[in-house]
């Protein structure tokens, strides 16, 4: 499940050479980030109920540190943070990925810094069996591990080709796809709005391509929402969380209680 387990938020591959040379450029900033608390919850294709979530933004000193956690019901815990910048450009300072429990295939605690160092360490629940490795990637400037919803919403409308280091567990660096393609319509408190669906795709290197043909294991493409009038706004994302099935990203309302 070598490939199948690369993606969600993330995916990676060896560099591959872009079209005609040119060198991965950042995304400029066109709507800066805040402080921010969203409500979440994880469903499966049927719509079942899987964990609630949040997700945290905060400003710290000159950089922006994003959090997305996920709290399953068997205690199984997902929780991505980002660190990055917003001068300009978009730029990723520091990445971290804890994912633990059966709702995954194994456990897994992933740290990747700016300059490409990088510590991945996994456990196994089959054998309790524990393995490390660190190394260095040689990382372009548009890596936005952690970062998708971020980046979606700053380019409304346009199609463009990121990059994201996933974690097989050994790190590759993928380019991912992102393109608009159509637009969904949704109501919200009774008024309608229309969101942009973007379609998710990684690259896979022909040989890459060949391997994951052959294994069945070719990563789907995911889907992000974005309502992009006026203040852009994220409402839905479909894919891999990060390993395993096609799960579904909502925002979710606080109820009440007396």
């Amino acid at each position: 499940m070598k490939f199948r387990r690369a993606f969600a938020v993330l995916l990676l591959a060896p560099p591959v050479a872009l079209t005609g040379g040119a060198a991965p450029s950042a995304v400029p900033v066109r709507f800066a980030e805040g402080t921010l608390h969203g409500f979440l919850e994880l469903r499966n294709t049927a719509d079942s109920l899987l964990a609630h979530g949040d997700l945290l933004q905060v400003p710290r000193d000159t950089a922006i540190e994003s959090r997305l956690v996920f709290q399953f019901g068997d205690s199984s815990r997902f929780e991505e943070t980002v660190l990055f910048t917003q001068h300009r450009v978009f730029t990723l300072l520091s990445y971290k990925l804890v994912q633990t429990g059966h709702a995954f295939a194994q456990d897994l605690d992933v740290e990747l810094s700016r300059d490409g160092a990088y510590v991945v360490k996994t456990k196994s629940h089959k054998d309790g069996k524990e393995d490390r490795m660190t190394g260095k990637l040689d990382l372009p400037a548009d890596v936005y591990n952690g970062m998708i919803i971020t980046v979606a919403k700053n380019l409304a409308r346009e199609a463009r080709t990121v990059h994201i280091v996933a974690f097989t567990p050994k790190p590759l660096v993928l380019p991912l796809a992102m393109r608009p393609n159509g637009s969904d319509p949704l109501s919200i408190g009774g008024r309608r709005e229309t969101a942009v669906r973007f379609t998710l795709e990684p690259r896979l290197n022909v040989i890459q391509k060949i391997g994951a043909k052959l294994k069945g294991q070719a990563p789907p493409d995911s889907h992000l929402w974005i309502v992009t009038e006026d203040v852009p706004a994220f409402v839905r994302f479909e894919g891999p969380l990060y390993s395993g099935p096609v799960w579904r990203i909502n925002l979710t309302s606080p109820r009440w209680t007396k």
